[in-house]
């Protein structure tokens, strides 16, 4: 049977924490193969709609379904084991092991065959040049822009399918920022599918297939990247500047 156009899908996914509601029905369908930018105001739900999806956010109602399977609050292990990876906003590395190390970990963790590990890790390496160099470093010696790329190339080490990515530019100069968006396009060109949140709104779209735009928690927008780009709307209100988090 040919597989559906859509990998992932949202069904009217209410979800928050304590008593606050943040995703309040978010729906929506992220197509395989694809780049899709999530873009929206200050808690709009970009965030939380990743954690929701990485079974780090329990969903109170509504439905999450992965490749046409119902993966509504399922534990992170277990979409690892399904091909998703979840690369957070933020530093998640171990500060005080070599580059090296923290790459072998990752692969421990993704419970790669031991014979399998150094063609995974040399494969990683090998998408990031700066990493390569300083791969018997300490990982808290290296930039902040160099930390949010062993994070990435630590999840590549699992061959993921679907990535959830938050806020990749985050501390990367604007060279960094540029090789880190060609790694997303070139692992879109071998068929995985990337979910981002990114402040840079407008350079994060110019490399996306779709986008969708949230606000309270709602899908308001959802289409093709360049149309809602040149949305003159969604221009004036998300585009103007730096887009933040919730």
């Amino acid at each position: 049977m040919a597989a559906t156009p859509a990998i992932l899908e949202l069904d009217c996914v209410v979800g928050g924490y304590g008593q606050m509601t943040i995703l309040n029905g978010t729906t929506f369908a992220v197509k395989r193969a694809a780049i899709t930018t999530v873009i929206g105001p200050n808690g709009a739900g970009k965030s939380t709609v990743f954690k929701a999806i990485f079974g780090i956010l329990n969903v109170r109602s509504g439905s999450i379904r992965l490749d046409g399977t119902d993966i509504t609050n399922w534990a992170p292990r277990r979409l690892l084991e399904a091909g998703v990876i979840y690369v957070p906003q933020g530093r998640n590395i171990f500060p005080e092991l070599s580059v090296m190390h923290n790459l072998e970990l990752g692969t421990v963790a993704a419970g790669a065959n031991v014979t399998d590990m150094p063609q995974r890790i040399e494969a990683a390496l090998s998408r990031f040049p700066a990493l390569k160099a300083k791969s018997r470093q300490q990982a808290s010696t290296l930039s902040g822009g160099e930390q949010k790329q062993l994070e990435i190339a630590r999840g590549l080490l699992l061959d993921p399918k679907l990535i959830l990515i938050d806020e990749p530019s985050i501390g990367l100069s604007p060279i960094l920022v540029q090789e880190t968006f060609s790694i997303l396009k070139d692992l879109r060109a071998r068929g995985v599918t990337i979910l981002m949140v990114e402040q840079n709104a407008k350079s994060a779209l110019q490399i996306s297939d779709e986008a969708i735009v949230l606000e309270l928690g709602q899908t308001r927008m959802h289409g093709p990247a360049q149309d809602i780009l040149n949305d003159p709307q969604v221009g004036q209100l998300f585009l103007g500047g730096a887009m933040s988090h919730a």
